[in-house]
């Protein structure tokens, strides 16, 4: 007896740059790998230039190309829209779509302002009764080492969360020759380092704890003010070739950030794309009343608690290597101890959502998850501006 046919999730992806080359993988890999309620299509790619575009689809797998992402809401074979464009345009995709009635998945952060980020949710709440559903991509959620530290927390391995202390610390921009490019302009990327990669890890406390962040004191620093503008467009992850005009840097270099969850906890959270030799090293530390968790995203596979139950002559903390199948998502994968990497966790950002989409369930991180977010992020950029003054995330505040 023939197997019966899955139902179709036709995507349609609009950009084709470093998330949209991450995106096409996890696309490809996750029906091939899990078990999955809706068969995804990869139907069109959507970019600015047709002859570049075709180039990217033909690389990444895509059936088709289109230059016009209003035309490709239109179609009825486009299920889910994948927005992996720069922030400057992320509202008005994800709304524009959600209202179509399609599904949205959004790379991080949601938006490039508070104001969007709030269009964008209520678009998400006006098509949730259609059975339409919205997901942020902050895809560090689904490592498997972190998927495991969430579940110690929620356990009550640690007890109650006393502290966290963050990082993300990258050295791509330490080169003051390094050129400008998109990122680095407020108008497109909304900011720098503090929305690039600082994002990740307000969502991460966020996930981990379980816990919204209540009031903050940021301090932003441009450290480079002026670079060469490229005279030679880059191709994959580079910033193209630099050439003799220059031209202002908008964006800040570092985030340096204290705060407190909604608990009273304090936090402390660190952001820099100037810290040579860090090429990646997301890190995070939560401290409990009964033990401690660590991870850094540069040893990906590995989560490190302590036990402070136990007794002090053989205390420490234990290195557990999360590739065990009864890790969370492992199982579909390798042997135990062969590692996963940085494209396993889009894989599975995708098998969650479908899986939620299937059930009619709302998937997390929701564009609610966003938009706090962004008011973290926006809460630190005026307590910047007002000499790293106090300042209260806006759902927090009381009159």
């Amino acid at each position: 007896m023939a197997e019966r046919a899955k139902p179709r999730l036709g995507v349609a992806m609009i950009g084709h740059a470093f998330m949209g080359r991450t995106h096409s993988h996890a696309w490809r890999s996750a029906p091939r790998f899990f078990d999955l309620p809706l068969e995804p299509e990869m139907k069109v790619l959507v970019g600015r230039d047709q002859p570049r575009a075709e180039a990217a689809a033909s690389t990444l797998g895509w059936a088709e190309v289109s230059t016009d992402w209003q035309a490709v809401l239109e179609r009825e074979d486009v299920h889910l829209i994948d927005i992996c464009t720069p922030g400057d345009t992320h509202a008005e995709i994800a709304e524009a779509a959600l209202d179509a009635g399609k599904h949205v998945l959004v790379e991080k952060p949601m938006a490039n302002s508070v104001a969007e980020a709030e269009r964008m949710h209520a678009a998400a709440q006006r098509a949730r009764p259609q059975g339409v559903h919205a997901m942020v991509g902050f895809t560090y959620r689904r490592v498997p080492a972190l998927q495991l530290a969430r579940e110690l927390i929620l356990e009550g391995r640690i007890g109650e969360v006393r502290q966290v202390r963050a990082q993300y610390l990258q050295d791509w921009l330490a080169d003051d020759a390094v050129p400008l490019s998109w990122r680095l302009d407020k108008e497109r990327a909304g900011s720098g380092a503090l929305g690039d990669i600082g994002a990740h890890i307000v969502d991460l406390t966020y996930f981990l704890t379980g816990q919204r962040f209540a009031g903050v004191s940021g301090l932003l620093d441009t450290i480079v003010a002026e670079r060469p503008v490229a005279e030679q467009a880059g191709a994959g992850l580079s910033n193209g070739v630099a050439g003799a005009e220059r031209g202002p840097v908008t964006v800040d270099d570092a985030a340096l950030v204290t705060g407190r969850l909604e608990s009273g906890a304090p936090v402390i959270l660190e952001a820099s794309r100037f810290a040579w030799g860090r090429k990646n090293a997301m890190r995070i530390e939560i401290s409990g009343s009964r033990g401690a968790l660590c991870f850094d995203f540069e040893e990906m596979n590995v989560l490190h608690h302590y036990d402070a139950t136990t007794s002090a002559r053989t205390a420490g903390f234990t290195r557990i290597l999360a590739t065990e199948p009864d890790h969370p998502f492992v199982d579909a994968w390798w042997p135990p101890g062969h590692g996963l990497g940085y494209e396993h966790g889009f894989t599975h950002q995708i098998v969650d959502l479908v899986r939620a989409i299937a059930a009619d369930e709302d998937p997390r991180p929701s564009f609610e998850d966003g938009l706090h977010v962004q008011r973290v992020l926006d809460a630190i950029t005026r307590s910047s501006g007002a000499a790293n003054q106090w300042t209260a995330v806006h759902e927090f505040e009381r009159s």
